[in-house]
């Protein structure tokens, strides 16, 4: 049986510390490739996208970003002309919803490719078992601790 003697040897920093490098490459690849929007932006366009019509509520959940944050993702977003919002009601309140425009749809897939061709060269570290065992792990992980935390969007 596994023995955590310190907060380093926890899955949580373990998670966290794997978390930080996959953020310092995407980084890292956005600046190699010359991309014009940030990881959170691109994040954004990808919910976006899957997501026409979707309002900064339900995107701020899943995207794990406060409302000003995201507010502040989405106003650069529209800057681009890769968005478009309008207003909408939901419950008798009024919602802001986006949809992305063509250049943002363009700009999402352009950079999904890029990045999906950087990562297929990376030598294979999981085989197809692992990454769906590992995917089911982190998932159930993330399940147990959306019950535990509470968290203001």
């Amino acid at each position: 049986m596994y023995k955590e003697e310190h907060f380093t040897d926890s899955i949580y920093y373990k998670l966290e510390q794997t978390a930080k490098y996959c953020r310092y490459l995407g980084i890292q690849l956005f600046q190699k490739f010359n991309i014009p929007m940030s990881v959170e932006e691109f994040a954004a366009m990808d919910v976006i996208t899957a997501n026409d019509g979707i309002c900064q509520r339900e995107l701020a959940k899943i995207i794990l970003k406060d409302r000003a944050n995201t507010g502040r993702i989405l106003k650069s977003l529209e800057n681009k002309g890769y968005i478009e919002r309008m207003a909408d009601t939901k419950n008798n309140r009024l919602v802001r919803k986006m949809k992305p425009t063509p250049e943002g749809i363009k700009c999402t897939f352009e950079t999904s490719e890029k990045l999906r061709e950087h990562i297929s060269k990376i030598p294979k570290v999981f085989s197809e078992d692992d990454k769906k065992n590992l995917m089911e792990l982190l998932k159930k992980f993330r399940i147990y601790l959306e019950k535990e935390v509470e968290m203001k969007i």
